[in-house]
């Protein structure tokens, strides 16, 4: 939505007034989200958290304990009573991958997850026989919608390996295979999704290049300079690395810019990833095929972690996002340079291993700095342990052993020191300045609409 960018002035213009309050509200999880809406007619209660990369998680909707992805279309109704009765009507007459029934206060709530909406002549027909309130539905807004008794062939790196039993099958390849089995695609349809990919990330490195503003972040444009150096041999030989690191800053620039990025794994460290596979692809002049096979596979890595673990900096520390950027970029590296699959996995490993313990600190609470030179240092992270690998170093500890370590970690890590702007550099006086400095310029360009203070 274009408006996101500007949407505090949005939703003045429509009218609409917002009353932010900082209350302990008592939630476990430190990227909870509460909204409550109210209208004319009606008051909605939705609580959700953020688990990285652009996701998120429904758990409450009007006091109904839910869970929700945004990974199927979900009709919602609510009736009085005869619940039961209801979802075991819908049962029967939709295909759904589940129908459930939560309760609250008296009232209880239906739920329809589906590949589609309940169609409104089966909801005609049930409105005639239960007393139902209300019907309200979500759209779903991933890319692949989940389908009903899915089964993948794999969730961690010790099952995939041995699912592959020796063949030494590319990791991307391993990659399209989940894939095919969790959106029930083709390995072509597969590999195009991750083309369309890499086209966004590589306009988006474009335009970063170009230049990127916006008021309300700490860094300017700075990519162009360097890149501007790069061209005219005035910075050191860093060969493919020196590409890597103008891409990266692109990328983040982009990001403040309130640009199109690909959260991958995370909006924070959206750049080590793809700026170490494009800027390497473009050294080796491999075509976006072959980048959107890098990405396949440095996917796969991201699918261990995510399932034992988080890519959330405010439960993990940088260890969740840039270290797993750069562990899921090394496996990528691997693979470009026709590697095997061991020494992907190993590659994956060497480089999230480098990285536990890596602290979340935003200067002036902006996920841009030290981010930016986190991602680089991931990127660079990555491409060392892509050639250690490739060179048979050895890992010693195997990939899930360290995911389930970094997970440990995490648990030692102070709140201070993930992402909560309360240690490390975030409380340098300069930081703190700096922040000040940006909320003073928002604060005066706010309106008559505005509660920020």
């Amino acid at each position: 939505d274009e408006r996101l960018s500007n949407s505090m002035q949005v939703l003045r213009d429509s009218g609409v007034r917002i009353r932010i309050e900082t209350v302990d509200a008592g939630d476990p999880h430190p990227n909870t989200y509460r909204l409550t809406l109210i209208n004319g007619g009606e008051k909605r209660f939705l609580r959700a958290i953020s688990t990285g990369g652009g996701m998120m998680e429904v758990l409450n909707l009007d006091g109904f304990k839910v869970s929700m992805f945004g990974d199927c279309f979900e009709t919602l109704l609510w009736v009085s009573n005869r619940g039961s009765e209801l979802a075991r009507r819908l049962e029967k007459l939709v295909d759904a991958n589940a129908v459930l029934i939560h309760e609250a206060d008296g009232v209880q709530m239906v739920e329809v997850k589906a590949g589609e909406f309940v169609s409104e002549p089966i909801l005609a027909q049930l409105k005639g026989e239960f007393q139902i309130q209300a019907v309200r539905r979500l759209a779903p807004v991933l890319p692949v919608l989940s389908r009903r008794d899915t089964q993948v062939p794999f969730t961690t790196c010790a099952e995939m390996l041995r699912h592959d039993a020796g063949r030494n099958t590319p990791l991307w390849k391993l990659a399209a295979e989940y894939e095919m089995a969790r959106g029930d695609l083709t390995e072509a349809e597969v590999l195009a999704k991750m083309v369309d990919i890499v086209r966004i990330l590589r306009r988006s490195i474009a335009q970063g290049i170009a230049g990127t503003h916006y008021e309300d972040r700490v860094l300017g444009h700075q990519s162009g300079r360097f890149n501007d150096l790069l061209k005219t041999g005035r910075l050191l030989n860093g060969g493919a690395l020196n590409r890597a690191i103008l891409y990266a800053t692109a990328l983040m620039e982009v990001k403040s810019s309130m640009g199109v990025i690909v959260a991958a794994p995370t909006a924070g460290a959206c750049a080590a990833l793809p700026g170490a596979v494009i800027a390497m692809a473009e050294e080796m002049d491999l075509g976006e095929e072959e980048m959107a096979k890098a990405m396949l596979a440095s996917g796969l890595i991201g699918v261990f972690i995510a399932t034992r673990w988080t890519f959330a900096a405010e439960v993990g520390g940088c260890q969740a996002e840039g270290g797993s950027a750069a562990s899921m970029a090394a496996a990528a590296l691997v693979g470009m340079a026709h590697g095997t699959l061991a020494q992907s996995v190993a590659a994956a490993s060497l480089a999230f291993q480098s990285m536990l313990g890596l602290i979340c600190d935003p200067i002036a609470n902006r996920v841009e700095a030290p981010c930016l030179g986190k991602n680089v240092m991931a990127a660079s992270n990555a491409l060392a342990c892509a050639n250690m690998a490739l060179a048979d170093y050895d890992p010693l500890i195997p990939l899930d052993e360290v995911i389930e370590t970094a997970k440990k970690v995490a648990g030692q890590m102070p709140r201070e020191l993930r992402c909560t702007a309360l240690g490390g550099l975030s409380i340098t006086p300069t930081s703190l300045a700096i922040e000040q400095r940006l909320a003073a310029r928002k604060a005066s360009s706010c309106g008559s609409g505005c509660t920020c203070h």
